[in-house]
């Protein structure tokens, strides 16, 4: 399943949670039960919304620090310090033109340090992979914001992102994309909105300092509305799921379920709402269709040795599928080795790394495919008293079988390899599979 999001209207925690819960309100309990597990003050609700638009969802939390039906963006009676996820999306009443976003929530919110945070994400009973996933997005946040003051990550204090709410979006976030076990994500370009919020440290350009430094690769647009309109939660969420490759873009699949999660600021002409879109793999009645990339360049200046070793080491990368050369005249009719790698698109950064590191080419070419792929199955047979691995594949014309011929290295001679691989293909296309 590969979830694609589309923000409209912008990107913030509750939204995400509140798109996915609408495409899957199967999971509405299991959010609740995560959240508690970090604070049993703390209660979530999805609510049914329609804008005379579009209709989907609202995604609240009510807790000690929390005036039900309020979230950060509306007016208080004093002023709150430095803050570092203003939640602009939600409406606020008695909001100016000026993009204020100066506010508070009680007098025990304030600064709530990482080292905090962190230590009860810890200590809660929450699922192993929920904590992970909570971790790893406040994490990306709270680089962001060390970055932005030039301090430590361990000396970074929350404002916002330190309060009940924040931290009940995330773990919401965290819980839906454990429990959904989406293979892949992607998301359209993001609205990134203009203006200025007004801080302790004076005002501040929209996006937010740390939300520019989360959204870095991501493709954006201006669609002339203002205001904040992706989070530093709604960023660092997808910081985590699409870091190794924001800038990727929807996959070919068949469109199931969607959902849409508003925000409650209401935006000029434009519905203020996230959408998720989730594709499904086609069913298997023909080649199999998947995204792939393929990387090409060249080299002139290293030895066939040295450029065998950094071929073998690249095939051995994770998300490298295959590794192949070929020889080709270059300029003033020197001979060069021509290489081509296929990755697997998440691992595309990492395979450029890797071509850069173990060959001389200084210089390469990258582009994303689309490719078929035939059902297969591996099988292990025993043959002249050794395992023979057997490659079982369904072609449109019946079964084939190929042995691994590295499993008849040992055996001297062409006939006697031959026979070995034949036999072992043999047995493997009549072996049950259940005994294979």
């Amino acid at each position: 399943m590969h979830i694609h999001l589309d923000p409209l209207g912008g990107v913030a925690g509750d939204m995400f949670a509140a798109a996915l819960l609408d495409a899957f309100p199967e999971h509405q309990a299991g959010v609740g039960a995560s959240i508690r597990a970090v604070d049993a003050r703390i209660a979530c609700a999805l609510h049914p919304h329609n804008d005379g638009i579009l209709r989907g969802a609202r995604f609240s939390v009510s807790g000690p620090e929390i005036e039900p039906g309020h979230r950060p963006g509306h007016r208080h009676n004093h002023r709150h310090d430095h803050r570092h996820d203003h939640h602009p999306h939600h409406h606020d009443h008695d909001h100016d033109p000026a993009h204020d976003h100066t506010h508070a929530h009680g007098a025990g919110h304030g600064h709530r340090p990482w080292s905090e945070i962190r230590a009860a994400l810890t200590e809660a009973e929450l699922a192993p992979a929920v904590r992970a996933q909570a971790l790893g997005i406040f994490g990306h946040l709270a680089d962001a914001e060390a970055r932005v003051h030039g301090i430590a990550v361990d000396a970074v204090a929350f404002h916002e992102v330190g309060a009940f709410d924040s931290i009940a979006d995330i773990v919401a976030a965290a819980h839906l994309i454990v429990a959904l076990e989406v293979r892949s994500w992607s998301v359209s370009a993001l609205p990134l909105g203009s203006g200025r919020v007004r801080t302790q440290h004076g005002p501040l350009p929209v996006p937010a300092p740390a939300t520019t430094l989360l959204l870095d690769g991501f493709s954006t647009l201006d669609d002339g509305v203002s205001g904040e309109r992706v989070t530093p939660t709604g960023a660092a969420i997808l910081r985590h799921l699409c870091g190794d490759d924001p800038g990727r873009g929807r996959p070919r699949g068949i469109l199931g379920r969607t959902g849409i999660g508003f925000g409650t600021k209401v935006l000029p002409g434009l519905s203020n709402c996230l959408r998720a879109l989730v594709l499904e793999e086609g069913a298997a009645a023909g080649p199999g269709r998947r995204d792939l990339a393929v990387i090409a360049f060249e080299v002139d200046d290293q030895s066939g040795e040295d450029l065998a070793m950094g071929l073998d080491r690249l095939r051995a990368e994770p998300g490298i599928l295959d590794v192949v050369q070929a020889p080709v005249l270059g300029k003033k009719g020197r001979m060069m080795a021509h290489i081509q790698a296929l990755v697997r698109p998440e691992s595309l950064e990492a395979a450029i790394a890797a071509c850069f590191r173990e060959t001389t080419t200084i210089g390469l070419r990258y582009h994303r495919v689309e490719g078929a792929v035939l059902d297969r199955e591996a099988r292990t047979v025993e043959q002249a008293g050794r395992p023979v691995r057997v490659k079982i594949v369904d072609r449109p014309g019946g079964r084939t079988a190929k042995a691994e011929a590295n499993d008849a290295l040992d055996h001297a001679g062409h006939a006697a390899r031959a026979a070995l691989r034949r036999e072992a293909e043999r047995r493997a296309l009549d072996l049950p599979e259940e005994e294979s």
